[in-house]
Order: structure tokens, then C-alpha cells, then sequence
């Protein structure tokens, strides 16, 4: 049974071996740039966020202060990591896709379905960002508005990490089932199919994330973890009907 942690090992290792080192130089130095820029900003704005947030707080609840201020800290935080997360997704996916194809060859013998030519298929992977730009950036508002809300947000952290979770398991996991022209919302109900293998494998990918600069080389390994979980998991999945039938292991 291949679990989350295991598909991260055996894909880090992967894609550091001598045939596929030089397909992860490109990712990185485009992670390493924005992580820095992002850096920066941050740093230089967080302190009057959290200032901004703090005096958005009700009278009577300053007695709660104590509790709403590491709240708002660890919500701000996460907004911050969401942000960095979708701009570095943005501008690395064809990078990835390519990544993933080259996996894909390497840990099963045969290429993705996908046959479209280099060119277009980083053209594609960037509107497929796109399209989950549109799936994530509605619930990520709606999380947002949850955590100005005065006691409603003593659960925004914990919503925030289900979420992250699920996040990190669409924007990985999507690669390997964009080259196998798997629709997104199709990717969806196969998630949805392997509920558990697609949380604990998104929970493990936010973990790494949060991992100051080594993240920068631990991801690539998450792009080749997440072919090897859509070989293991999700390829044998047949979708039901278009109109949403359920999906049956074949």
C-alpha cells in the first residue's frame, strides 16, 4: 500500500536520481524568487496588518484579547502562506507539468496521454491555474470573511489547515491528471473518491511548505509523489456519468 509519506520519499529520491535532477533546476530558482519577494514584503506590512485586525475587535470582547490575538496571528499567517502558495503555482505549473510528465515515463515506463506539443502544454497548464484560481479563491474569500467574525473565528485556524490540506492535494495532484486528460472537475470526484489518501497526502505536502527554504527542494519531490499516488490511487478510478454518478474502482 503506498501511503503519503512514502509516495513523498520514493518521489523526492526520484527526482533527484541522475535522469531527472535537471528537470527540477527550473522550478526552483523560480520558487526561490518569489519566495524572496514575498519574504520581504512580508515582512515589511505584517506588524500593521495584525494591527489593523486587532482593532477590529469588539469592546467586549478585549477580555478575550489573550486568545484573539494568537487567533488572528495564525490566521494572518495562513492568508500570507495561501498567497505565496497560488502566485508560485501560477507561474511554476508548466514547469511542473513537464515535471510530472517526465515521472511519469521514468517510475511507470510509459508517457502520459497527453500529446500536445511543449509549447501548448505550458499554455494549458497555465490556464488550467487559471481554472483553479476560480475553484480555490471563493472559499479561500469565504474563510476570510470567517475570520473577522467575532467567535466564529476561534475555528478559522482549524478550518484554514482542512483546507490547506485539500488545496495542496488539488494543486499537486492535478499535474499528473492534467497529462492524462483527466477534466478538473473530474480530478475533483476522484479526490473526493480517495478522501483519505487525498488529505493525508495534502497534509504532508502543506507540511513541507511551511519548511523555510528546504520547501524549495522538497516540492519537486511533492510533484513526483503525487504522479505516484495518481498511479496508485486514482488512475483506476472510472468516473460515472457526466452528471455525476459515482466513481467505481476498475
Amino acid at each position: 500500500m503506498l501511503d503519503a509519506l512514502t509516495a513523498l520519499t520514493r518521489g523526492t529520491r526520484l527526482v533527484y536520481s541522475r535522469g531527472l535532477r535537471r528537470f527540477v533546476f527550473l522550478p526552483i530558482v523560480v520558487n526561490l524568487l518569489v519566495y524572496t519577494a514575498m519574504l520581504w514584503y512580508v515582512l515589511g506590512h505584517f506588524g500593521g496588518w495584525l494591527e489593523g485586525w486587532m482593532a477590529m475587535v469588539p469592546g467586549w470582547l478585549e477580555w478575550l484579547s489573550w486568545l484573539i490575538w494568537p487567533l488572528f496571528v495564525v490566521s494572518l499567517v495562513l492568508i500570507v502562506f495561501f498567497t505565496f502558495t497560488l502566485v508560485t503555482h501560477l507561474i511554476a505549473a508548466p514547469f511542473y507539468g513537464f515535471l510530472a510528465a517526465r515521472v511519469e515515463l521514468e517510475a511507470t515506463g510509459r508517457p502520459p496521454l497527453d500529446d500536445r506539443g511543449l509549447a501548448k502544454t505550458a499554455m494549458d497548464a497555465m490556464g488550467r491555474e487559471l481554472v483553479k484560481l476560480g475553484y480555490i479563491l471563493p472559499r479561500m474569500a469565504l474563510l476570510f470573511v470567517l475570520s473577522w467574525i467575532p467567535v466564529l473565528n476561534l475555528v478559522a485556524p482549524l478550518l484554514w489547515a482542512a483546507f490547506s490540506a485539500w488545496i495542496m492535494a488539488i494543486t499537486y495532484l492535478d499535474y499528473p491528471m492534467d497529462n492524462n486528460k483527466v477534466s478538473f472537475a473530474d480530478m475533483r470526484r476522484r479526490l473526493k473518491a480517495r478522501w483519505w489518501p487525498t488529505l493525508t497526502y495534502g497534509g504532508w505536502v502543506t507540511l513541507i511548505t511551511w519548511i523555510p527554504l528546504a520547501n524549495l527542494f522538497l516540492l519537486p519531490g511533492a510533484v513526483a509523489a503525487a504522479v505516484l499516488m495518481w498511479e496508485r490511487h486514482y488512475r483506476g478510478i472510472e468516473i460515472g456519468a457526466a452528471h455525476g454518478g459515482p466513481p467505481q474502482a476498475r
